[in-house]
């Protein structure tokens, strides 16, 4: 499923520990217009727990999540 969606930008947030792959993901959403999608790398165990979290309990939308051997990734389609 993931492979089908087209993103209108990446975040690679590889490497960074929690919080920050959380603050970076809230930071590339506000430059994307409402409907694009934002992908999002993360290595932190932390993220897959946060970021679903995140959104939540805001407007966004989580397309598909997806961890691959600690390689966490997520397709976010921006709300309003």
């Amino acid at each position: 499923m993931s492979n089908s969606i087209t993103s209108a930008a990446q975040l690679d947030a590889s490497e960074l520990m929690c919080p920050m792959p959380l603050l970076k993901t809230k930071l590339a959403l506000r430059d994307l217009a409402v409907g694009e999608v934002l992908h999002v790398i993360a290595t932190d165990s932390g993220s897959w727990r946060d970021i679903p979290r995140f959104l939540q309990l805001n407007a966004h939308e989580l397309l598909a999540a997806i961890d691959v051997d600690g390689r966490y990734e997520f397709w976010i389609k921006k709300g309003a």
